[in-house]
Protein backbone atom coordinates (compact mmCIF):
# COMPACT_ATOMS: atom_id res chain seq x y z
CA UNK A 1 0.00 0.00 0.00
CA UNK A 2 2.81 2.70 0.83
CA UNK A 3 4.66 1.48 -2.23
CA UNK A 4 1.12 2.20 -4.57
CA UNK A 5 1.08 5.84 -2.77
CA UNK A 6 4.51 6.39 -3.50
CA UNK A 7 4.44 6.16 -7.16
CA UNK A 8 1.31 8.16 -7.32
CA UNK A 9 3.33 10.81 -5.30
CA UNK A 10 5.98 10.85 -7.00
CA UNK A 11 4.24 11.23 -10.39
CA UNK A 12 2.28 14.28 -9.05
CA UNK A 13 5.32 15.59 -8.23
CA UNK A 14 7.13 15.89 -11.04
CA UNK A 15 3.89 16.96 -12.94
CA UNK A 16 3.97 20.09 -10.54
CA UNK A 17 7.66 20.91 -11.09
CA UNK A 18 7.68 20.76 -14.58
CA UNK A 19 3.87 22.69 -15.05
CA UNK A 20 3.89 25.04 -12.16
CA UNK A 21 7.66 25.56 -10.67
CA UNK A 22 9.91 25.32 -13.96
CA UNK A 23 7.71 28.10 -16.16
CA UNK A 24 9.01 31.33 -16.36
CA UNK A 25 6.75 33.14 -17.25
CA UNK A 26 8.97 34.22 -20.38
CA UNK A 27 9.63 31.32 -21.04
CA UNK A 28 5.50 30.62 -21.38
CA UNK A 29 5.06 33.42 -23.70
CA UNK A 30 7.41 32.45 -26.13
CA UNK A 31 5.87 29.22 -26.07
CA UNK A 32 2.51 30.92 -26.43
CA UNK A 33 3.82 32.96 -29.55
CA UNK A 34 5.72 30.47 -31.30
CA UNK A 35 3.98 26.96 -30.71
CA UNK A 36 5.15 23.97 -32.40
CA UNK A 37 8.17 26.30 -33.34
CA UNK A 38 8.82 26.69 -29.33
CA UNK A 39 11.99 25.16 -28.04
CA UNK A 40 10.89 25.36 -24.44
CA UNK A 41 7.92 23.38 -25.48
CA UNK A 42 10.24 20.37 -26.28
CA UNK A 43 12.26 20.50 -23.64
CA UNK A 44 9.39 21.53 -21.30
CA UNK A 45 8.02 17.78 -22.24
CA UNK A 46 11.34 16.13 -22.36
CA UNK A 47 11.34 17.69 -18.80
CA UNK A 48 7.85 15.99 -17.27
CA UNK A 49 9.45 13.09 -18.29
CA UNK A 50 12.72 13.08 -16.97
CA UNK A 51 11.51 13.92 -13.60
CA UNK A 52 8.95 11.31 -13.59
CA UNK A 53 12.14 8.82 -14.30
CA UNK A 54 13.85 10.79 -11.98
CA UNK A 55 11.62 10.64 -9.06
CA UNK A 56 9.75 6.63 -9.48
CA UNK A 57 13.80 5.10 -9.72
CA UNK A 58 12.40 2.60 -11.79
CA UNK A 59 15.44 2.40 -14.08
CA UNK A 60 13.65 -0.28 -15.89
CA UNK A 61 10.74 1.30 -16.73
CA UNK A 62 12.29 3.50 -19.55
CA UNK A 63 9.07 3.93 -22.00
CA UNK A 64 7.11 5.44 -19.15
CA UNK A 65 8.74 8.61 -18.87
CA UNK A 66 8.22 8.62 -22.80
CA UNK A 67 4.92 8.48 -22.56
CA UNK A 68 4.85 11.17 -20.24
CA UNK A 69 7.11 13.39 -22.20
CA UNK A 70 5.05 12.21 -25.69
CA UNK A 71 1.66 12.65 -24.06
CA UNK A 72 2.44 16.07 -22.11
CA UNK A 73 4.17 17.02 -25.57
CA UNK A 74 0.80 17.53 -27.63
CA UNK A 75 -1.68 18.27 -24.41
CA UNK A 76 0.24 21.24 -24.41
CA UNK A 77 0.56 21.67 -28.05
CA UNK A 78 -3.43 21.38 -28.47
CA UNK A 79 -3.84 24.09 -25.50
CA UNK A 80 -1.80 26.18 -27.86
CA UNK A 81 -4.43 26.31 -30.29
CA UNK A 82 -6.16 28.36 -28.56
CA UNK A 83 -6.00 31.73 -28.70
CA UNK A 84 -6.62 32.70 -24.79
CA UNK A 85 -5.17 31.16 -22.24
CA UNK A 86 -8.87 31.05 -20.07
CA UNK A 87 -9.93 28.93 -17.10
CA UNK A 88 -11.48 26.72 -18.80
CA UNK A 89 -8.50 25.70 -21.10
CA UNK A 90 -6.06 25.87 -17.74
CA UNK A 91 -8.58 22.96 -16.25
CA UNK A 92 -9.49 20.42 -19.39
CA UNK A 93 -5.53 20.87 -19.50
CA UNK A 94 -4.84 19.40 -16.21
CA UNK A 95 -7.49 17.27 -15.96
CA UNK A 96 -5.71 15.51 -19.14
CA UNK A 97 -2.57 15.60 -17.21
CA UNK A 98 -3.94 13.83 -14.36
CA UNK A 99 -5.69 11.37 -16.74
CA UNK A 100 -2.53 10.09 -17.96
CA UNK A 101 -0.72 10.15 -14.90
CA UNK A 102 -3.56 7.87 -13.35
CA UNK A 103 -3.27 5.62 -15.74
CA UNK A 104 0.17 4.83 -15.97
CA UNK A 105 -0.30 5.29 -11.99
CA UNK A 106 -2.46 1.77 -12.43
CA UNK A 107 -0.35 0.54 -14.47
CA UNK A 108 2.82 0.89 -12.05
CA UNK A 109 0.52 -0.43 -9.19
CA UNK A 110 -0.85 -3.35 -12.07
CA UNK A 111 -4.35 -2.19 -10.82
CA UNK A 112 -5.83 -2.74 -13.93
CA UNK A 113 -7.81 -5.62 -12.69
CA UNK A 114 -8.83 -4.07 -9.95
CA UNK A 115 -10.01 -0.72 -11.84
CA UNK A 116 -13.49 -2.35 -13.24
CA UNK A 117 -14.60 -4.01 -10.40
CA UNK A 118 -13.89 -1.00 -7.33
CA UNK A 119 -16.31 1.46 -9.99
CA UNK A 120 -18.58 -1.14 -10.18
CA UNK A 121 -18.79 -1.18 -6.15
CA UNK A 122 -18.88 2.29 -6.38
CA UNK A 123 -22.24 2.59 -8.44
CA UNK A 124 -23.64 0.27 -7.07
CA UNK A 125 -23.24 1.49 -3.14
CA UNK A 126 -26.16 3.16 -1.82
CA UNK A 127 -24.37 5.64 0.53
CA UNK A 128 -22.42 6.65 -2.06
CA UNK A 129 -24.95 7.19 -4.91
CA UNK A 130 -26.52 9.21 -1.78
CA UNK A 131 -24.07 11.61 -1.28
CA UNK A 132 -23.28 12.40 -5.14
CA UNK A 133 -27.38 12.83 -6.12
CA UNK A 134 -27.21 15.36 -3.20
CA UNK A 135 -24.12 17.20 -4.46
CA UNK A 136 -25.72 17.38 -7.85
CA UNK A 137 -29.27 18.45 -6.54
CA UNK A 138 -27.69 21.49 -4.80
CA UNK A 139 -25.14 22.16 -7.75
CA UNK A 140 -28.01 22.33 -10.93
CA UNK A 141 -31.75 21.89 -9.80
CA UNK A 142 -31.48 24.24 -6.87
CA UNK A 143 -29.80 26.58 -8.49
CA UNK A 144 -32.25 26.17 -11.48
CA UNK A 145 -35.19 26.60 -8.96
CA UNK A 146 -33.67 29.76 -7.26
CA UNK A 147 -33.12 31.21 -10.22
CA UNK A 148 -36.83 30.95 -11.15
CA UNK A 149 -38.38 31.59 -7.62
CA UNK A 150 -36.11 35.04 -7.87
CA UNK A 151 -36.67 35.94 -11.22
CA UNK A 152 -38.76 38.41 -11.09
CA UNK A 153 -37.46 40.65 -8.30
CA UNK A 154 -34.33 40.15 -10.47
CA UNK A 155 -35.86 41.86 -13.19
CA UNK A 156 -36.85 44.73 -10.78
CA UNK A 157 -33.41 46.03 -9.05
CA UNK A 158 -32.23 45.30 -13.17
CA UNK A 159 -34.87 47.09 -15.39
CA UNK A 160 -32.92 47.73 -17.93
CA UNK A 161 -30.88 44.68 -18.07
CA UNK A 162 -27.70 46.16 -16.67
CA UNK A 163 -25.94 44.45 -13.68
CA UNK A 164 -23.08 46.32 -11.73
CA UNK A 165 -21.81 43.18 -10.30
CA UNK A 166 -19.07 40.42 -11.92
CA UNK A 167 -20.71 38.45 -14.79
CA UNK A 168 -22.28 34.74 -13.33
CA UNK A 169 -20.76 35.73 -9.65
CA UNK A 170 -24.02 35.57 -8.21
CA UNK A 171 -24.67 31.90 -9.49
CA UNK A 172 -20.88 30.50 -8.64
CA UNK A 173 -20.87 31.96 -4.86
CA UNK A 174 -24.41 30.26 -4.32
CA UNK A 175 -23.15 27.06 -6.03
CA UNK A 176 -20.09 26.98 -3.38
CA UNK A 177 -22.46 28.14 -0.08
CA UNK A 178 -24.68 25.35 -1.35
CA UNK A 179 -21.86 22.68 -1.46
CA UNK A 180 -19.92 24.36 1.62
CA UNK A 181 -23.37 23.72 3.65
CA UNK A 182 -24.40 20.03 2.47
CA UNK A 183 -21.15 19.33 3.38
CA UNK A 184 -20.84 20.93 6.50
CA UNK A 185 -24.79 19.05 7.53
CA UNK A 186 -22.92 15.68 6.02
CA UNK A 187 -20.17 15.77 8.28
CA UNK A 188 -21.94 17.30 11.56
CA UNK A 189 -20.81 21.08 11.53
CA UNK A 190 -23.86 22.43 11.93
CA UNK A 191 -22.27 25.16 13.41
CA UNK A 192 -20.26 26.02 10.61
CA UNK A 193 -23.17 26.78 8.87
CA UNK A 194 -23.85 29.68 11.20
CA UNK A 195 -20.46 31.39 10.31
CA UNK A 196 -21.30 30.84 6.86
CA UNK A 197 -24.45 32.72 6.95
CA UNK A 198 -23.02 35.79 8.89
CA UNK A 199 -20.09 35.70 6.97
CA UNK A 200 -21.70 36.23 4.15
CA UNK A 201 -24.06 38.83 5.43
CA UNK A 202 -21.45 40.99 6.47
CA UNK A 203 -19.87 40.93 2.57
CA UNK A 204 -22.86 41.78 1.45
CA UNK A 205 -23.91 44.81 3.56
CA UNK A 206 -24.84 47.99 2.01
CA UNK A 207 -26.27 51.63 2.63
CA UNK A 208 -30.06 50.76 3.72
CA UNK A 209 -30.63 54.64 3.40
CA UNK A 210 -30.29 54.21 -0.85
CA UNK A 211 -33.85 52.81 -2.20
CA UNK A 212 -32.18 50.19 -4.90
CA UNK A 213 -28.78 49.35 -2.36
CA UNK A 214 -32.09 47.97 -0.22
CA UNK A 215 -33.68 46.08 -2.83
CA UNK A 216 -30.56 44.75 -4.06
CA UNK A 217 -30.39 43.16 -0.19
CA UNK A 218 -33.61 41.90 0.18
CA UNK A 219 -32.80 39.78 -3.08
CA UNK A 220 -30.14 38.95 -1.88
CA UNK A 221 -31.47 37.73 1.87
CA UNK A 222 -34.57 36.12 -0.02
CA UNK A 223 -31.65 33.72 -2.90
CA UNK A 224 -29.54 32.95 0.20
CA UNK A 225 -32.03 32.14 2.52
CA UNK A 226 -33.49 29.74 0.09
CA UNK A 227 -30.46 28.31 -0.69
CA UNK A 228 -29.50 27.34 2.57
CA UNK A 229 -33.18 26.14 3.07
CA UNK A 230 -33.03 24.33 -0.12
CA UNK A 231 -29.88 22.88 0.84
CA UNK A 232 -30.35 21.73 4.42
CA UNK A 233 -33.53 20.02 3.64
CA UNK A 234 -31.53 18.01 0.80
CA UNK A 235 -28.51 17.20 3.45
CA UNK A 236 -30.91 15.86 5.96
CA UNK A 237 -32.78 13.73 3.69
CA UNK A 238 -29.55 12.37 2.58
CA UNK A 239 -28.28 12.09 6.44
CA UNK A 240 -31.66 10.71 6.95
CA UNK A 241 -30.91 7.95 4.28
CA UNK A 242 -27.64 7.27 5.39
CA UNK A 243 -27.93 6.94 8.82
Amino acid sequence: MEETTLFLLQLLLAHILTDFVLQPTKLVKQKREKKAGSWFLYFHSFLAGFLTYLFLQQWHLWYIPIVISVSHFFIDLWKLQHRKDTLKLFLIDQLWHLLIIILVWIYLIDGFSEIIPFIADVFSSPRILAIFIGYLLVIFPAGFLIGKATKRWHNEIQPNGESHSLEAAGRYIGIFERILVLTFILTQNFSAIGFLIAAKSILRFSDKTDASARKQTEYVLIGTLMSFAITIIIGLLVRYFLF
